[in-house]
């Protein structure tokens, strides 16, 4: 096959001049059909995780005879992620799907494979030791009881890489704990040989090498629940606690080191108290604040073509933002010039061969899920390679545009509003308040997102705010969430929902509240919280017991996750229940449906199961969908097609065109 067989054929970005018209539901279900495009480091490959009849394949794509080779994974499992780490060669791991994941869980097994697709082969995994018969690029090696993950490639030693250990059992790990001290390895890549570096400090860290290999920084979370920095120095030696989340305040997360080796960026609190870039230095140990956030957190640093160093800063305040750090840097003018072509949209430079004489750009937006671009600094030209989801048409697309509001307290709130096409001024909308899940950490943001756009294609105003609790706004911001379940979470939630019918948006008559996970949760509490604001109310993998969480699913099964339950909970099991919806289905007067995944580890069924039934005893009329074979959401398009179908059905009946304030 060659690549020209998936070009975008004539245009950079298609742009559809077809009138707003229904848009299959199936459409929003498919998974992306193309993503991780990256080039090699001498700009000759490219490789590509491509979906082919449901199963993630590798394909690698020579850029001057323009043909390609296409690696598939052992029967059943997917290709999950790659790293070039070399200039001929790829290193990649293998995931099995599982239920309501949108990506692969990943085996622990790494693989590598030349960039001809030749030499396949197994370096690291529990199925390294014998011989599979699915699978005739498997060679023998030492079966490893154990997660492998890339760590650093090494630019100036191509046969070898750096990776981190994660073992199962045995005397580097505790099952009661956080999980394994991590080893870190490095690992040839012909044949799975692996010479010990250093082990870490901290179970499950996170492991941070420089440029030259030396492992430097082991971070991650402690058993209390805070986050620990350890570091050590260049030439090796003992590990020092550099920072210690329990107590002191801010924060410290280490990102990657500079050119120079002698510094790193880090992820800190900032002048504002919301998030910054610092740079620390690895001599004097101090820090020196290089941006602060204003509203939004760093969403990433943009590395260099070379991957030595970083020329800017991700962020996310309402649309996608940039933030130079080295206006001199020669990448800095390529994404300037890329962006003035593509207006309003996000561009995004996903990786470069070493030299920059060629880049791999995605440019995405609210409308569009996204097209990768080759641009050629000889030519100064690009030239499409790849549309994520072809089938979708942008101009068939609602706009979302950003929002910001205030709570009751006076806490500022953001999220965004998204209009049905051709009704982007209209108002008094049948309104959906989606609710995202988390609750910490997550948040809503700008891009492309095909629930909203499937709720928004059937006529509904789509309204989302990321209440306190939420990431991307601050440490202060995230933990003003703790021990607010069905508390000032929810008020959040509420006040959004108030404010978009004080400035005429929403029809006070027309509301359904609708979430997965955390937000299946509020979807429910808010509808017995404010009995009379909203029309219906749609969970989806939802939590119903608060009590339940401490002893079912896979939080609970480790002490990192029981400390964080209860510190994010609490643990009186009175408050826990009265916090709960299940508590209080007496006050429903919404319509309630609620979708469960039989398969689902994280919220296990019999959250769903047990609301279900006392609904059922109670009499209240309500729709029930279960998939005994998805999980945490649903993952299989056809399942996730007939989920919105019946969304769609539900919502028409309770707040579409038809339905009136009787039906509420």
């Amino acid at each position: 096959m060659r690549l020209t067989h998936w070009l975008v054929a004539t245009a950079l970005i298609a742009r559809w001049g077809a009138a707003f018209a229904d848009v299959p539901l199936s459409d929003f279900a498919k998974h992306d059909q193309y993503g991780e495009v990256k080039i090699s480091p001498d700009g000759r490959t490219l490789s590509a995780v491509t979906n082919v009849n449901g199963q993630r394949l590798l394909t690698l794509v020579d850029l001057t005879t323009m043909k390609s080779t296409t690696l598939r994974p052992r029967e059943g499992d997917d290709i999950a992620d790659t790293w070039w780490v070399a200039t001929d060669r790829v290193m990649y791991n293998e995931g099995e799907h599982v239920a309501g994941q949108e990506r692969p869980i990943v085996t622990g097994e790494l693989y590598s494979v030349k960039a001809d697709g030749s030499g396949a082969n197994i370096l690291f995994g529990y199925r390294a030791g014998s011989q599979m018969p699915t699978a005739s690029h498997i060679a023998r090696k030492t079966s490893e009881a154990a997660t492998g993950i890339l760590v650093s490639a090494l630019k100036d030693d191509p046969t070898h890489a750096l990776i981190a250990s994660y073992g199962w059992n045995g005397p580097n790990h505790s099952s009661d704990a956080l999980g394994a001290y991590p080893e870190i390895f490095r690992l040839d890549l012909r044949d799975g040989n692996k010479t010990l570096v250093a082990t870490s400090p901290l179970r499950s860290a996170t492991i941070l090498a420089d440029h030259t290999g030396a492992v430097r920084f082991a971070y991650g979370t402690d058993n209390d629940g805070s986050e620990k920095v350890w570091y050590r120095e260049a030439s090796g030696g003992d590990w020092q606690l550099l920072h210690d989340g329990s107590k002191q305040h801010g924060e410290f997360v280490p990102l990657m080191f500079d050119r120079s080796n002698a510094s790193a960026y880090v992820r800190c609190t900032g002048d504002n108290g919301v998030g910054g870039i610092c740079r620390w230095n690895a001599v004097t140990k101090k820090s020196e604040t290089l941006w602060s956030a204003k509203e939004s957190s760093a969403g990433g640093l943009l590395p260099t073509a070379d991957g030595m160093d970083a020329f800017a800063i991700r962020s996310q305040p309402g649309r996608p933002a940039i933030t130079l750090l080295d206006k001199s840097a020669p990448e800095v003018a390529i994404l300037i010039d890329v962006m003035k072509q593509f207006p309003g949209e996000d561009v995004t430079l996903t990786s470069a061969s070493h030299d920059g004489k060629r880049m791999v750009f995605l440019v995405r937006a609210d409308t569009d899920p996204g097209v990768y671009l080759l641009y050629d600094a000889d030519t100064k030209k690009l030239s499409a390679l790849f549309q994520r989801r072809a089938w979708i048409k942008p101009a068939a697309m609602a706009t979302m545009e950003p929002i910001a509001l205030k709570s009751r307290d006076g806490m500022a709130l953001n999220g965004y509003l998204t209009r049905p096409v051709g009704k982007e001024t209209a108002k008094h909308l049948p309104t959906v308040v989606l609710v995202h899940g988390g609750p910490y950490g997550i948040r809503d943001v700008w891009g492309f997102d095909p629930e909203v756009q499937m709720l928004a294609s059937h006529g509904h105003a789509v309204l989302q705010v990321n209440f306190r609790g939420s990431g991307g706004y601050g440490n202060a911001f995230e933990r003003a969430g703790y021990r607010e379940w069905g508390g000032k979470m929810q008020d959040d939630v509420t006040d959004a929902t108030r404010w978009a019918i004080e400035q005429g948006i929403a029809d006070k008559n027309r509301i359904c509240i609708f979430g997965t996970s955390y937000g299946g949760y509020a979807a429910i509490e808010g509808a017995t919280k404010e009995p009379d604001l909203y029309t219906c109310a749609i969970a989806n993998a939802g939590v119903y017991d608060l009590r339940l969480m401490s002893s079912s699913g896979d939080i609970p099964q480790f002490l990192r996750g029981q400390n964080y339950l209860k510190l994010v909970l609490g643990e009186n099991q009175d408050e826990l229940y009265d916090r709960s919806p299940i508590a209080h289905i007496d006050r429903l007067k919404s319509k309630v449906m609620l979708i469960v995944g039989g398969a689902d580890t994280r919220v296990p069924a019999i959250q769903g199961e047990r609301l279900h039934d006392a609904l059922t005893r109670a009499h209240v009329e309500h729709e029930w969908l279960y998939e005994k074979n998805e999980g945490h959401g649903f993952y299989d398009e056809a399942h996730t097609a007939a989920m919105y179908e019946k969304v769609a059905a539900f919502l028409e009946a309770q707040i579409g065109k038809n339905a009136t304030a009787a039906s509420k």
